[in-house]
C-alpha cells in the first residue's frame, strides 16, 4: 500500500557513489541519445544544401526555443515527485507527474496552432534571405506537430527521474534515436522530400516516444491508485512551483536568440557553422546534465526526507564529478575537432569556421560542468526563485557582448555582406577562417558560462537554498 501523506518517511540510505552513478550513467545515455535527433537532421540536410541547413538552423531556434520555455515540466517535476519519493507518499509522487503530463499536453496544443499559423512571421524577424526562409518555414510548420508529443516527453520524463530511475528514459532515447536515422535517410533523400522529410521523420519518432511514455504513466497510476484525469488545482500546482524556472529559463532562451540574432548578421556561411555549433553544444552540455539530473533527484528526495547531511554530501560530490566530466569532454572534443567538420558539412568555409568555434568551446567545459550541476542541485531543492534572479543577472551581463558582434556585423554589411568586407573585425580572417563566430561563441562561453559560474557559487555560501520548509509535512527528520 502507499503511503499516506501523513505517514513518516522512510529513513533513506545515503548517498553512495554507486547510487549517484545508477542516475547519472543512464541519464547520461539518454542525454546524449536526445541530441541525436538534431545531430541527424544537420548531417543528412546539410548533404541537400547549404541555404537547407541554414534554414534547419533558424527553425530549430525557434522549435528548441518553445521547448527549453518549457523544460519547467521537466525539472518542477522531477524536484516535485522526489520529494514525494522521499516522504514516503507515492500516490502523490505519480499524480504530480499526471498533472504535469496534461499541462504538457494543452501547452503542446497551443504552441502547435501558433507556429501553423504565424511562424513564418515569427521567422520573418530575423531576417533571413529568401532561399534560408522557405526552407525554415517549411521545416516549422512540418515540426510543430510534433511538440505535443515533445513537452509531453518531457513531464513524463521528469516523473520518471524524480521516482530514481533514469533506465527508462535512457531505453526510450536510444530506441527514438536510434529508429530516427534510418526513416530521415528515406525520407530525405530515398523520397527526395529535402528538409520537409527530415521534419516528417523527426515528428514521427518524437509521438512514438510520448506514446511509450503515456503507457509507463498509466501503468503507475493504476499500481499507486492515483488518478488520471486531469486535476485542475494539480495543474495550477504544477505551474506555481514552476513559474520562477519559467523565468530562469526565459533568460537562457534570450541568451540563444540574441546569438542566434547576431550570427544571422555574419552570413549564411558562419550562420550554417552556428548551427552545427549549437549541435555540438547540446550533444557536450546535455553529457555534462547527466550529473544534474542525478542532483535533481538526489536534491529532492533528501530534502524530502529533512536529511540536510545527505544534500550537502550530493553537493560537494556531483561539484568535484562535474568538473572532472568537463575536462574529459575538452578532450574528446580535442580529438573530435579535426574530424566533425569534415563528417557533418561538405562546404569547406562552413568547416574552417566550425573548426575554430569548436575550439573556443572544448577549453571551457570544466567551468560548465560547474555550472550545470549546480544548476540541478538548487531546481533539486526548490530554489528556482533564486535561479531565475541570477537568471536575468546573467542575461544582462552577456547581452551587450553580443549586441556588439551584430552592430559590427549590419555596419559591414548586414546579412548580405560577405566574409571579405574589409574593415570589420568580425569578418576578419584567422587562418583562412573569419573571426566573428569564434568571437561570438567565447562571449557565450566567458562571459554568459562564467556569469552563471559566479552567481551559482554565491549561493553556496550559506544553506539558505536547502528549503526544508517546502518538504511534505510528514518527512521524517535526520542527520
Amino acid at each position: 500500500m502507499p503511503a499516506s501523506p501523513a505517514s513518516p518517511a522512510p529513513v533513506a540510505a545515503p548517498p553512495s557513489s554507486r547510487m549517484i552513478l545508477g542516475l547519472a550513467v543512464p541519464a547520461l545515455g539518454a542525454l546524449v541519445a536526445e541530441p541525436l535527433f538534431v545531430l541527424v537532421d544537420s548531417a543528412f540536410v546539410a548533404y541537400v544544401s547549404t541555404p537547407s541547413l541554414a534554414g534547419l538552423g533558424l527553425a530549430s531556434t525557434v522549435l528548441t526555443t518553445i521547448v527549453g520555455l518549457a523544460i519547467f515540466l521537466a525539472y518542477a517535476t522531477t524536484a516535485d515527485v522526489a520529494r514525494a519519493v522521499g516522504a514516503g507518499d507515492m500516490r502523490r509522487a505519480i499524480a504530480k507527474g499526471v498533472d504535469a503530463s496534461w499541462l504538457a499536453l494543452l501547452i503542446g496544443a497551443v504552441c502547435l496552432i501558433g507556429l501553423v499559423v504565424g511562424g513564418p512571421a515569427l521567422l520573418g524577424l530575423f531576417g533571413p534571405s529568401d532561399a534560408v526562409m522557405r526552407e525554415a518555414t517549411t521545416y516549422l510548420r512540418i515540426s510543430a506537430f510534433g511538440l505535443p508529443a515533445m513537452l509531453m516527453i518531457q513531464a513524463a520524463s521528469g516523473l520518471v527521474r524524480g521516482l530514481q530511475n533514469t533506465t527508462i528514459t535512457l531505453i526510450i532515447a536510444v530506441a527514438g534515436a536510434v529508429a530516427n536515422i534510418p526513416l530521415n535517410w528515406v525520407l530525405i533523400f530515398a523520397l527526395d522530400l529535402g528538409i520537409a522529410g527530415s521534419a516528417v521523420g523527426t515528428v514521427v519518432c518524437q509521438w512514438l516516444m510520448a506514446a511509450a511514455y503515456i503507457v509507463i504513466v498509466v501503468r503507475g497510476a493504476r499500481e499507486h491508485a492515483s488518478p488520471l484525469r486531469p486535476h485542475l488545482g494539480g495543474v495550477r500546482s504544477v505551474w506555481s512551483s514552476a513559474r520562477w524556472l519559467f523565468i530562469r529559463t526565459l533568460t537562457l532562451r534570450i541568451v540563444v536568440l540574441a546569438t542566434t540574432a547576431a550570427a544571422l548578421k555574419l552570413g549564411d556561411v558562419q550562420l550554417a557553422a552556428h548551427q552545427l555549433m549549437n549541435t555540438v553544444f547540446m550533444l557536450t552540455s546535455l553529457a555534462l546534465d547527466s550529473l544534474a539530473i542525478a542532483a535533481q533527484a538526489l536534491t529532492g528526495k533528501y530534502l524530502g526526507a529533512r536529511d540536510r547531511a545527505s544534500v550537502t554530501t550530493v553537493m560537494r560530490t556531483l561539484i568535484r564529478w562535474s568538473v572532472l566530466g568537463g575536462a574529459v569532454v575538452s578532450l574528446l572534443l580535442a580529438a573530435a575537432v579535426f574530424v566533425v567538420p569534415g563528417v557533418f558539412t561538405p562546404d569547406p568555409e562552413v568547416q574552417v569556421v566550425l573548426f575554430w568555434t569548436m575550439v573556443v568551446l572544448l577549453l571551457a567545459q570544466p567551468l560548465a560542468g560547474y555550472v550545470f550541476v549546480l544548476d540541478g542541485v538548487f531546481m533539486g531543492a526548490g530554489d528556482a526563485k533564486y535561479l531565475a534572479k541570477a537568471g536575468v543577472i546573467t542575461m544582462c551581463a552577456y547581452l551587450p557582448f553580443a549586441a556588439a558582434i551584430w552592430w559590427a556585423a549590419s555596419v559591414a554589411g548586414g546579412a548580405g555582406g560577405t566574409d571579405g568586407v574589409a574593415g570589420s573585425w568580425v569578418f576578419a580572417e584567422v587562418s583562412g577562417a573569419p573571426v566573428g563566430l569564434p568571437l561570438l561563441w567565447a562571449a557565450f562561453t566567458v562571459v554568459f558560462l562564467g556569469a552563471r559560474a559566479v552567481t551559482l557559487w554565491w549561493r553556496t555560501r550559506t544553506d539558505d537554498w536547502m528549503h526544508l520548509d517546502d518538504a511534505p509535512e510528514g518527512a521524517g527528520a535526520q542527520g
